[in-house]
């Protein structure tokens, strides 16, 4: 019983819910709105289109990769929306296009990634970087403004008071995490994660699974562009810029191991919603918006610190079983 208390204890995720717990409390205390319906409304706008984000980013780390480029997908899938909607096409064809717009360059990443055996970090920062220029040289430099607000009960529209975005959050939530845990695919986007050599001598196919976890993570930057795009009616040329930073955060602060093989979407929600509250509470207490990404970048590097003592930790302790173990035989 004490064993498990203890394990439980130790779950990134329940540190980080009483990380957030505490903050709330504080927050309640030293500020005058941050417990009112509109304060509370507009932060689960805000985390949401990270934590839609953070499903895919989270099983792209799990695997050992890393996608940089999602903040310019969500951006150009913002462009197509707009321009959509200024053309007056019906809901469907709008909805199908920022979501297609997303895939496309969620799987140009994974073929690139899969079949070309070159790293993740410099495929989709190249992605990224090609992506927002085509975005300044489209808009060039101008916003698209003027959106009719066909779409805006995505992004606006509640149902039992809760922000329609966040209820699409859960439900992806749990869709991925039971296909995670109990589906062929799930179990090896983990395998991949802890050892791709063992995972593919064991029949995995780890060109299918990099080409899924890409391109699914590219569908959903596409659905938070469409989503901003509901939510605020315009689309600027620096759409989504950062955002990629903000998802890494969220995933990192939620468990998930840098170096594969580790991690839960529910964590990487919890860690989404660490960080607009935190966002949230530097505005209410008047924080210069500098001091934000100061405070991301922190985060990530502890983040990332704490996992990797974890993991020698780890090591050490195997390390000193079989030490024992072999003690015993001799």
């Amino acid at each position: 019983m004490r064993t498990s208390v203890r394990r439980i204890l130790q779950m990134r995720e329940i540190t980080i819910l009483g990380v957030i717990i505490v903050l709330c409390i504080v927050l309640s205390l030293t500020t005058k709105n941050f417990l009112s319906i509109s304060n509370i409304s507009n932060t689960l706008l805000g985390l949401s289109g990270i934590a839609i984000v953070s499903i895919g980013m989270t099983m792209v780390i799990v695997t050992g990769g890393i996608d940089v480029s999602v903040g310019s997908a969500l951006g150009i899938a913002s462009v197509v929306a707009g321009k959509l909607l200024l053309m007056h096409a019906s809901a469907p064809v709008i909805v199908a296009g920022a979501l297609l717009t997303g895939l496309a360059v969620g799987l140009l990443n994974g073929v690139i990634i899969a079949y070309g055996n070159i790293p993740p970090i410099i495929v989709t920062l190249g992605t990224m970087n090609v992506i927002r220029a085509l975005l300044f040289g489209v808009l060039g430099g101008r916003w698209v403004s003027g959106v009719p607000k066909t779409i805006t009960s995505i992004g606006l529209g509640r149902f039992l008071e809760l922000p329609i975005p966040i209820w699409i959050t859960i439900v992806l939530i749990a869709i991925f995490t039971y296909m995670l845990g109990t589906r062929p695919l799930g179990r090896a986007v983990y395998a991949m994660g802890n050892n791709m050599d063992a995972a593919r001598v064991s029949g995995v196919n780890i060109n299918t699974v990099n080409l899924f976890v890409y391109a699914l993570t590219g569908v959903l930057a596409g659905l938070s562009g469409l989503i901003y795009v509901a939510r605020t009616g315009i689309v600027q040329t620096n759409t989504g810029m950062g955002l990629e930073l903000e998802v890494i955060a969220a995933v990192v602060l939620g468990g998930t191991s840098i170096m594969g093989g580790k991690g839960t979407l529910i964590g990487s929600f919890l860690g989404a919603a660490l960080l607009g509250i935190i966002q949230n509470g530097m505005v209410l207490l008047n924080i210069p918006a500098l001091t934000e990404g100061l405070v991301t970048g922190l985060l990530i590097i502890v983040s990332v610190l704490i996992d990797i003592m974890r993991a020698r930790g780890y090591r050490g302790s195997a390390a000193r079983t079989m030490g024992t173990l072999g003690e015993g035989k001799q």
